[in-house]
């Protein structure tokens, strides 16, 4: 199985952990690093009556087809007659079935981005699943049987779960850039047919706390829209730590995001106030019709798409911008391929690629830092943390020679060295000051001795 690897990257990202509360912190890694696998839950004719799993299995087959040459893909079953079915769809398709595996769970739909489980990490470099609440889209559609779902994959997998049922989150809610900026519309989040009893405030230290998100960007959205109330993901899309892709100023308005929430858009910034790049992808250009023949009366989205090890999921539409979407996705992810997967028929019922899929990150990915930067003599330690003007490192032991204090960004980059030339001392101080608020890491070098890089959050 081809994994794309940024060995770097990831063992940084392994050590986040954020808030200074007595509560368990958390870190969502972003899309874009290594899966373990992609998790999909298929259609069946239970809920949308006879015809519906004829009509759109096709998408279901593509993403499968597209995904497991690269990692594993977990189908979620109704029961087992359906995981037959599943099989002989593959099977009809010469889906190569080595990476693919299944697991029954009855469903009424097929949205795993938003009831399914979200994958974190803890400070000790342990996967989670948390498990938000889930409730139909603000009690839009029937959910009893998919709220439970990230309960069932933690007992299956073994991967404890954390009981977040007091909140209710859909995965498609939220985009992030994995460095802990998160993007979402206030009427697919905050608004009372989600979270009556929550203040936004509240809403923000859960998702501190549980996914390492420290600089929250709302927009207002528009509640009522459409089932989703307007979940970010259907026009913004965190292709990287530093590129969003999202439309251009037409074709955001007519997705109705008002003047005022494409301003807050385009104005974005990071956790160190740094601008996004803006990368914009067009609309289909005429309105989509299935492959039954029923025009929907609206346009399809491109930035609904979702990004796997070595491929790129992208919904087509049989429209002519298909290409010109295809073409500018893939200037924006040139390591992995670009694929089309035609989601006409699923796209009558809501939604595309994005809201289709799950990723389970790749756990090995994210213990220890031995491939960067083995920990060796040096024992070193912050405190307080987190920290403002002064952080203060303590080491084990007290040790004599040029030392030199590193400070990196989550992304790996380097932002400052402090040098302390022939000291002895266990103690060592250096000014923050000049850092925006977020998280970091430092390393302590001695007379070429490494310590193991440690987190730093910094709160002026």
């Amino acid at each position: 199985m081809k994994i794309v690897k940024n060995t770097l990257l990831l063992a940084l990202i392994s050590l986040v952990s954020f808030g200074a509360d007595a509560q368990p912190t958390y870190f969502m890694p972003g899309e874009d690093l290594p899966h373990e696998g992609t998790w999909l839950q298929w259609p069946h004719n239970n809920l949308y009556g006879p015809f519906y799993q004829g009509d759109v299995q096709s998408t279901f087959v593509g993403m499968a087809n597209a995904l497991q040459s690269g990692e594993n893909v977990h189908i979620i079953a109704y029961d087992a007659n359906h995981q037959n079915q599943i099989i002989q769809a593959l099977n009809n398709a010469s889906v190569p079935m080595t990476n693919i595996d299944f697991y029954i769970y009855p469903t009424n739909d097929v949205w795993v981005r938003d009831n399914g489980p979200i994958f974190v990490f803890d400070s000790n470099d342990e996967m989670h699943i948390l498990d938000w609440g889930f409730n139909g889209w603000g009690n839009d559609s029937p959910y009893n049987l998919c709220d439970p779902i990230p309960g069932m994959i933690s007992s299956d997998l073994q991967i404890p779960s954390v009981d977040l049922s007091a909140m209710i989150l859909e995965g498609g809610a939220i985009e992030h850039d994995g460095q802990g900026t998160m993007m979402a519309t206030s009427s697919s989040v905050t608004h009372s047919s989600r979270n009556p009893n929550l203040t936004e405030q509240e809403i923000e230290t859960y998702l501190t706390n549980y996914m390492g998100f420290t600089n929250f960007i709302w927009l207002d959205g528009v509640y009522g829209t459409e089932i989703t109330d307007m979940h970010i993901d259907g026009f913004v899309k965190f292709a990287n730590d530093s590129t969003i892709v999202t439309m251009n100023t037409a074709d955001l308005t007519y997705w109705q995001v008002s003047l005022a929430d494409q301003s807050t858009l385009i104005n974005a910034t990071n956790v160190n106030n740094e601008p996004f790049n803006f990368v914009a992808v067009p609309l289909t250009q005429n309105d989509v019709v299935t492959t039954y023949g029923n025009n929907l009366g609206y346009k399809g989205s491109y930035c609904n798409y979702y990004i796997g090890n070595d491929v790129v999921v992208v919904p087509t539409y049989n429209d002519p911008n298909d290409n010109v979407a295809l073409g500018i996705i893939q200037s924006v992810h040139p390591n992995r391929t670009v694929v089309g997967v035609d989601v006409r028929n699923i796209y009558e019922y809501g939604g595309m690629i994005h809201c289709l899929t799950q990723q389970q990150p790749e756990a090995s990915e994210f213990v220890g830092m031995n491939e960067v930067a083995p920990a060796n003599v040096l024992n070193a330690s912050l405190h307080p943390n987190p920290v403002s003007d002064v952080a203060t490192v303590q080491l084990s032991e007290e040790l004599t020679g040029k030392v030199t204090v590193r400070i990196f960004q989550m992304n790996g980059q380097e932002v400052t060295q402090h040098q302390f030339n022939t000291v002895s001392t266990n103690t060592l101080s250096f000014p923050v000051s000049n850092l925006a608020d977020g998280m970091y890491l430092y390393q302590v070098e001695i007379n070429g001795d490494l310590s193991a890089l440690q987190r730093m959050i910094v709160q002026q």
